[in-house]
């Protein structure tokens, strides 16, 4: 029987945890196979798969795709060879499975079992893994009637066992199972997986291997994660240890026990030691007091860098302050790369929704693509949060059923027939808040272009401004042309200016910081500016990001001019920040003011505030518009004309006209009362807005001198 010698590659998100593996067409044909075919494959170990073809991006190299369980039966790592060859297959009769965490609700119904494993093929000894609900439950197949490969089918009888022992483990974790984050972990498997894996190709170059890496980002973004998977993959001895429980109160405790990882992990090299928060081990010298601290400090640069040899020995610091770990710590050697570990994009966020959603029975009005441009700022451990949240709002629906006992079948096939829907997601967004812009987190109201009368011209120029290069950001390389860094949008009161705002944040689909100017001011010495920095860092963050700073006249005034030392350093601050050395990427910062005489001078010119976009008082046809806006809905009298009406409120503004409208409502609301209830409710007069409201409320506006 042929036989292929193929690579092993990563798998895609939707194949994980099915058994398929995933080969060239032509490599097929060579070997006879035809896809559904149950395949061997035999590295350290053999296990079996059905075989596919590879998708078209993937042909032509040799691979075969598998996910991380089936690397895991077969023994073999990423990059690595593996044999393929054709095996027959049988129905399986019966099935012993070991649970590893637990066999949660599957202990008394373990017959569900034979259909979430449809169609698997398995030997005895490989290890498989339940995606229910969202949560992933692993089992160690135990035995299989017959013996040899068999075929899970739906008449399989499926026992459940648990493994007897201390705690609860955790799922094993894969590199399919962390989505959005591809380049980082190309990134760190160059820099960890072939130290361990080929130390021989270092010692025949000379070269000492990358020892060390430091990854840092915003929480909840996956660093944890990646240092599971990798210590999963390579097969590597893990030693996970959480910053603060290395300090003891003890003179020398803290540094025998640094001494105390580091020795045993030498002792099982291949190791990997992961520091999780290292900025609790590791803070600048020079800004703590404490002599333990100091100590510490020393002894992990002493065993990263020092006279003994590590090993066979790799570090991986993990912290979401970087600037807060001491600097000898950050250089070659010690830690030999830096990888930042960002706030997912759009297709980052798909990537991780279509994993945590794997083993979700969603309907058929999901789109993950909508989910995940609804998600900005969400980090990972947000959009498992926000999947979880949607599972148990629709498990919610079956309570009743399940506390009443009712005679739809068994707990389990009554939420069997559940299904998340689209609502469940939206209901949950409103529960989740993104993690990456928690401080300075504002929930935009949803507002569309064709709700703000007039301005064409205006939004026009804000639409090309913030969307283009959102939207077409190659079209924009292309013809080498860089996007506005700002925009003021300058204008009397009440003419649209924090509206404008409101829909280019809506419209474009960018993360949006509100910024007070008032707000930022503090009477301890540069806590202002360091609101300003914190700002624009989380912006950098959650890029693509809108900073928005509404009456930033109160802000950044003159200079000089109200003899406030905090305002000019603010003001310097922020010039730095829009204009300085790192400069603005993905970030567009958007300012309203109706003082513009007000601004510092430096913060006008091109460079900073590229458009300057003047908003006048509406003219008779946008009036029109805006009093068609906001009487939409409403129960217009036949009399009224806004036609006519838009031709009484010459000089006006947008805002004048939202109170006319307003204040006409509530004036027919009082004369439908006074009609339908102080008589008795003989007499029914139906509820219109008229002509007479419109003229009232014109002149109650006017008599109040607002126009």
């Amino acid at each position: 029987m042929a036989e292929l010698i193929l690579t092993a590659a990563e798998a895609m998100a939707k194949d994980v945890g099915r058994g398929n593996v995933r080969i060239d067409p032509a490599d097929m044909a060579a070997a006879g196979l035809v896809a559904g075919d149950v395949v061997e494959i035999t590295c350290k170990r053999s296990t079996v798969a059905r075989v596919l073809p590879a998708y078209p991006e993937f042909r032509g190299r040799g691979l075969m795709q598998i996910d991380g369980i089936t690397r895991q039966n077969a023994g073999i790592g990423l990059g690595e060879k593996g044999r393929i060859r054709r095996v027959e297959v049988r129905p399986a009769l019966q099935l012993v499975l070991l649970a590893r965490q637990g066999p949660g609700p599957f202990e008394k119904e373990g017959r569900q079992l034979s259909r979430l494993l449809l169609g698997v093929p398995v030997v005895k000894g490989d290890g498989v893994r339940i995606e229910y609900f969202g949560s992933a439950l692993d089992f160690t197949v135990l035995e299989t009637v017959p013996a040899g490969p068999v075929l899970i089918e739906a008449a399989t009888g499926v026992k459940v066992k648990l493994e007897k022992r201390d705690g609860e483990g955790q799922a094993s974790v894969s590199y399919e199972d962390i989505g959005g984050l591809g380049k980082e972990i190309r990134k760190i498997r160059e820099m960890l997986e072939l130290p361990l894996k080929y130390p021989e190709v270092f010692a025949h170059l000379g070269i000492d291997p990358p020892r060390g890496v430091l990854l840092y980002g915003p929480p909840g973004t996956g660093k944890t994660l990646i240092a599971r998977a990798v210590a999963h993959e390579t097969n590597a001895c893990f030693l996970h240890v959480n910053g603060p429980e290395i300090i003891h109160k003890y003179y020398g405790e803290s540094e025998a026990r640094l001494r105390e990882i580091f020795e045993k992990a030498r002792a099982n090299a291949p190791s990997i030691i992961f520091l999780d928060e290292i900025d609790a081990v590791a803070p600048r010298r020079e800004e703590v007091h404490g002599e333990v601290e100091k100590r510490v400090v020393a002894q992990l640069l002493a065993l990263m860098d020092g006279l003994e040899s590590r090993g066979q020995v790799v570090v991986i610091g993990a912290t979401n302050i970087p600037n807060a770990l001491d600097p000898a710590l950050r250089r070659p050697g010690r830690f030999d790369r830096e990888i930042a570990i960002g706030v997912p994009d759009q297709n980052g966020r798909l990537e991780i929704l279509q994993i945590h959603t794997r083993g979700m029975p969603l309907a058929k009005d999901v789109l993950l693509e909508e989910i995940a441009g609804l998600t900005h700022g969400f980090v990972g451990a947000d959009l498992q949060a926000l999947c979880k949240e949607a599972a148990m709002l629709a498990l919610r629906q079956a309570l009743p059923q399940l506390e009443g006992g009712s005679p739809g079948g068994t707990s389990l096939e009554i939420v069997d027939r559940l299904q998340v829907c689209r609502r469940h997601f939206l209901q949950a967004l409103n529960e989740v808040e993104p993690s990456a812009l928690r401080e300075v987190y504002v929930e935009i109201p949803h507002v569309e272009w064709e709700e703000v009368g007039g301005l064409e011209e205006i939004k026009r120029e804000l639409r090309e401004a913030v969307e283009w290069p959102l939207f077409y950001p190659e079209l924009l390389r292309e013809a080498g042309v860089v996007p506005a860094k700002g925009i003021l949008l300058v204008g009397p009161p009440g003419t649209g200016k924090t509206l404008l705002a409101r829909a280019v944040a809506s419209a474009s689909k960018a993360n949006f910081i509100s910024v007070k100017g008032p707000e930022l001011f503090s009477k301890w010495v540069g806590e202002s500016e360091r609101a300003v920095r914190q700002i624009f860092r989380k912006a950098r963050q959650a890029t693509p990001c809108i900073v928005f700073f509404d009456e930033i006249d109160a802000l950044v005034s003159s200079r000089g001019s109200d003899g406030d030392p905090t305002s000019d350093k603010v003001l310097g601050q922020l010039l730095t920040e829009i204009d300085g050395i790192e400069g603005l990427r993905g970030i567009i910062v958007l300012a309203a003011t109706n003082r513009p005489d007000r601004i510092d001078p430096a913060l006008l010119r091109p460079g900073r505030f590229d458009l300057v976009l003047t908003l006048p008082l509406p003219d008779l046809r946008s009036r029109e518009q805006i009093l068609r806006i906001h009487t939409a809905g409403k129960p217009l009298a036949g009399d009224v004309d806004l036609a006519e009406l838009a031709g009484e409120t010459e000089g006006f503004s947008g805002a004048d006209l939202r109170y006319v409208c307003w204040r006409a409502s509530w004036l027919a609301i009082r004369r439908f009362l006074a009609a339908n209830y102080r008589e008795g409710g003989a007499k029914r007069v139906p509820l219109q807005v008229e002509k007479e409201d419109f003229q009232h409320a014109l002149a109650l506006l006017k008599a109040g001198g607002r126009v």
